[in-house]
């Protein structure tokens, strides 16, 4: 099994009006160009809550990566384009549990919300 990618694009992440300057469309796009058989990528339109850190991803283990303890790991304010190679190369190097993220997108993380599901 493969890492999941979750995207929100929710009532503010991929929105121009809360993220300006952005090609949002590109960024899964590319993402989804980059991944190809090493994650699958998961678009919600539902919010996933912190909307002040849009746009917000969600990186899954694969089940190898849960299996060595691994949980889903939570990125804010993901819009350049080289945090968006960086999740590639992390997802296609094994994800979370089996390989470490890039330190920039170390800086991105934080704590699931507790209002999320």
């Amino acid at each position: 099994m493969t890492a999941t990618v979750t995207v929100c694009r929710g009532c503010c992440c991929g929105t121009t009006r809360k993220v300006p300057g952005v090609d949002h469309d590109e960024q899964l796009d590319t993402l989804r160009d980059l991944t190809a058989g090493h994650a699958r990528i998961r678009v919600v339109t539902d919010c996933l809550g912190p909307c002040e850190r849009a746009n917000v991803f969600v990186v899954q283990p694969a089940r190898a990566g849960r299996a060595a303890g691994a949980r889903p790991v939570w990125l804010g304010g993901i819009t350049e384009p080289a945090q968006i190679r960086a999740i590639a190369d992390w997802v296609n190097s094994g994800g979370p549990g089996l390989s470490e993220p890039d330190p920039a997108l170390k800086a991105r993380r934080f704590p699931k919300p507790a209002n999320s599901s």
